[in-house]
């Protein structure tokens, strides 16, 4: 009767122990789930950033922005001086 007692209290603990690790395998796997869609969105918002940045960055829009709003214009030629090392003098490097 005492070997009944315990092989039942066995197979209830064992049986416990299987539904709690089923439970706890079913809620990683939905996490999983989330946050591979939250990776997916991350992603889709990284590429939109991405075009963004491509777009604020493009070399016409910066010159039209510069040139209208900020009313800078490109440096005279003529203006510009050239600054040469003299031949024989060499430059310092680190």
């Amino acid at each position: 009767m005492r070997l009944t007692f315990i092989m039942l209290a066995l197979v209830v603990a064992s049986a416990l122990s299987l539904v709690s690790a089923q439970h706890k395998a079913r809620r990683l796997v939905a996490q999983f789930e989330q946050e591979r869609n939250q990776e997916k969105q991350l992603n889709v918002e990284y590429g939109q950033l991405q075009l963004e940045v491509g777009t604020w960055a493009m070399h016409s829009r910066v010159e039209r922005i510069a040139t209208e709003r900020l009313h800078m214009r490109p440096q005279d030629p003529r203006r510009t001086a050239l600054i040469g090392v003299p031949a024989g003098e060499a430059v310092a490097s680190k």
